[in-house]
């Protein structure tokens, strides 16, 4: 068969650069131990830094709900997908973060896509930070308008943006940096938009249910609807189910009801989930400790990583990671690590930009403190054990 996309030559070259990605089979439930591809391990690559996604009062949450309102939720929202459950989903997000409202997409990815290109046309401007995840690029992208980006967390840089930019202006950062775990001068950031008559969209993705007491950046900083105007987060990783949502004011969401695509198209995600995620928030709001442990939890890795002499990002957040360089190396390292039965991620380009290869840590609340320095120990001699690789 002929190739005119050279597909074959394509898949080769990532393999040679170390760039080829395999999926991990999971045989248990997500947890900070699994079993994965018939080994046993401990799991410091998960986003549910909580350990809400096994959790028995969310399982119970869905079972109930799967129960009455069944498992598809049959339709997208405008047509006859939307149930009470969603109704109730949103009107609880909304209160958890403090906008007047909320609304669900399927996906994160999604939830980007369709805010950034419903807001935007030809002849207007986004400004996006260099390392904002790829769906925030995507919807610039799709919303045909100039995108300018700036270096990573440089307001002054921002500033030099917001000065040139043409028609509308919408300013677009992750909240949390997903591969380097740190979070955006966001209060800066803010200012500098207001100053431009520019709005401000957060992806808040990995910081919901980890900063400000659970609830995220807005009330880690304080921030009202004025300095940001537009919110997403997920729910798939720190409340541990599944999808999206958009929070701000009434006339926002009335819009994107209007004119967010990948909402109006896109079946909506099973009421089971909705319930799931109602339970995930009520569990947040009833054990506050969670998030304290997870935070005793960081707060002891860095100690120990730094004892050992490990050369950490600066991240005071679940995302811990430890930059490597070569892809080859971090792979190597990761998979010396998974024969010791841990399981740490090698993340590689296009995912982080060239010759920053590095291996993601992730922590949950679940980890002890005893896992901990298995894996400090580890990491520490596989740093130690990389130098002498040609």
């Amino acid at each position: 068969m002929s190739d005119p996309f050279q597909i074959g030559r394509r898949l080769q070259e990532q393999k040679d650069q170390h760039l080829y990605r395999q999926r991990r089979i999971l045989e248990t439930a997500q947890s900070h131990r699994v079993r994965c591809n018939g080994q046993d391990l401990i799991n410091f690559c998960s986003n549910d830094y909580l350990g809400l996604a096994n959790h028995p009062r969310v399982i119970k949450a869905a079972q109930r709900a799967a129960q009455q309102f069944g498992v598809g939720s049959g339709a997208s929202h405008l047509v006859v997908g939307h149930s009470a459950l969603h109704e109730q989903l949103e009107e609880r997000l909304a209160d958890w973060v403090q906008r007047p409202r909320a609304l669900l997409f399927s996906t994160g990815y999604m939830a980007n896509v369709g805010v950034v290109s419903a807001l935007l046309q030809r002849g207007d401007t986004v400004i996006q930070d260099k390392l904002n995840h790829a769906s925030l690029l995507d919807g610039a992208t799709q919303s045909r308008a100039t995108l300018l980006r700036y270096q990573h967390n440089s307001v002054d840089h921002l500033q030099q943006r917001l000065a040139s930019a043409k028609g509308r202006c919408l300013v677009a950062t992750d909240a949390v940096f997903s591969m380097d775990g740190d979070v955006a001068p966001i209060e800066h950031i803010a200012q500098s938009c207001l100053r431009h008559s520019a709005w401000l969209m957060l992806d808040d993705a990995h910081g919901l249910g980890v900063l400000g007491q659970g609830r995220g950046v807005l009330q880690e900083y304080n921030l009202g609807l004025q300095q940001v105007p537009v919110y997403m987060a997920t729910l798939g990783k720190a409340l541990g189910t599944f999808g999206a949502f958009v929070a701000g004011d009434h006339d926002l969401i009335e819009f994107l009801i209007q004119f967010a695509r990948p909402y109006i198209y896109t079946t909506a995600i099973p009421p089971a989930i909705a319930a799931a995620t109602l339970e995930s928030v009520q569990l947040l709001q009833q054990e506050p400790w969670r998030v304290e442990q997870l935070h005793s939890r960081i707060a002891y890795f860095r100690q120990r990583a730094s004892q050992a002499g490990l050369s950490l990002m600066p991240s005071t957040t679940a995302i811990q990671p430890l930059m490597v360089g070569a892809s080859d190396r971090a792979l190597r390292m990761s998979e010396l690590l998974r024969d010791q039965g841990l399981l740490v991620g090698a993340i590689r380009p296009p995912t982080v930009p060239a010759n920053t290869a590095r291996l993601r840590v992730t922590l949950c609340a679940e980890h002890s403190e005893l896992q901990i320095e298995r894996l400090v120990d580890a990491l520490a001699q596989a740093q130690k054990d990389q130098k002498s690789w040609h």
